[in-house]
């Protein structure tokens, strides 16, 4: 570090300086800030100035001006400056500070062109979501590897707890709302199916969507918005308080310790809350079959049978397992990918339910694809 205080750290990297600002940069500190900055980099000389705002804590118009300043202060003074890591909204303050500093106009808003630019950085983003998905399953199933090849190293109180709070207490919400499902598929088929004297084939349909199809999106969906989010959140806090970096120091493996308890949690629990669906939507369905279309229960267990079989019931359980450990793989990389500000752990929080969902669905669509090729 060239320069070191309670305010910011220097660093040079080649002909790039490094400003990690710290603390409050705020108009009360900026008689002060200014005399001792530019001392500092006076005599340097670089061409690219990047501003580390990873530990700012408050930063407002007059000390976005005074970092911006330092792309002017050194012998070489620089054109070039970039915000490593920080908020969107201290790239915008140094985005005014810097154009003022350097004297440049605000450039014209060009309608078409930020639309395909905006498009652009969508994909590079997906791209590299995808890309660090990947690396994290892999890294994972290394983990995981290592875990089973010795037992007496897996944290079962952990997940155990973990199996109650991502399992148990989902029963409820999870039951519920598959009863209702199916009880809404079994009166839409009655009225349809009514008019042409086949009512009995609502069973049929209700067998098919809930046992193959929507009582696997809706667990995974609810599990991706209940226990997703909470995993991000709980990881994320984690991070921001250091805690996660106490436990590097110990020499303990954040995956081991973090990661492993709640995919397997996930794995375990997503096939039994899935069957308690189906079960659910099943009943949803024959009490209204057998009130509205006078399909008594046996008859409806018997149809059920027949013309849907046990069969689906194991296409709908396979799939589980997989979608299980996407939400628990996506929940915990981007609660691990906090930063130190509360914006970023609801921006990642976010992000985790909504790949999640996204992630489920597109597999559900791939192993539809693949049974029916197989002709399952």
């Amino acid at each position: 570090m060239l320069a070191t205080t309670s305010d910011y750290k220097l660093e040079m990297r080649e002909d790039v300086l490094v400003v990690h600002p710290n603390g409050n940069w705020t108009i009360a500190q900026a008689a002060d800030l200014e005399g001792r900055l530019s001392k500092d980099v006076a005599a340097l000389s670089y061409r690219h100035v990047d501003f580390d705002m990873t530990e700012i804590k408050e930063l407002d118009t007059a000390g976005a001006y005074l970092l911006a300043r330092a792309i002017r202060y050194g012998m070489t003074p620089a054109e070039s400056w970039d915000v490593c890591t920080g908020s969107n909204g201290h790239k915008t303050l140094m985005n005014v500070a810097t154009s003022s500093v350097l004297g440049h106009e605000p450039e014209p808003r060009r309608q078409w062109y930020d639309a395909f630019a905006k498009v652009g950085e969508a994909s590079v983003r997906i791209w590299n979501e995808t890309v660090e998905t990947l690396a994290f399953l892999g890294q994972l199933f290394v983990v995981m590897a290592k875990v089973i090849a010795q037992p007496k190293r897996l944290r079962w109180r952990a997940i155990i707890n973990l199996i109650e709070s991502v399992g148990l207490d989902a029963v409820p919400i999870v039951m519920v709302l598959s009863f209702f499902i199916g009880a809404v598929i079994a009166y839409m088929g009655a009225n349809l199916l009514a008019s042409f004297g086949a009512s009995v084939f609502m069973v049929d349909l209700v067998g098919f969507a809930v046992l193959r199809e929507l009582a696997v999106i809706i667990t995974a969906i609810l599990l991706a918005g209940r226990s997703d989010s909470a995993f991000t959140a709980s990881l994320g806090a984690m991070k921001m308080r250091q805690e996660i970096d106490a436990m590097k120091v110990m020499g303990l493996d954040t995956f081991e310790v973090l990661v492993v308890p709640r995919a397997i949690a996930c794995v375990v629990v997503m096939p039994i809350l899935t069957f308690l669906a189906m079960m659910s939507g099943l009943l949803g369905g024959l009490i209204v079959a057998w009130v509205t279309a006078d399909i008594t229960p046996i008859l409806f267990l018997n149809r059920l049978n027949t013309a849907v079989g046990i069969e689906n019931l194991w296409v709908g359980l396979v799939k589980t397992p997989v979608f299980g450990l996407i939400i628990a793989i996506i929940g915990c990389r981007q609660g691990l990918a906090v930063t130190g500000s509360v914006e970023s752990l609801g921006q990642r929080t976010t992000t985790s339910v909504v790949q999640a969902i996204f992630a489920v669905i597109i597999v559900n669509a791939i192993f539809a694809i693949l049974f029916f090729q197989m002709g399952v």
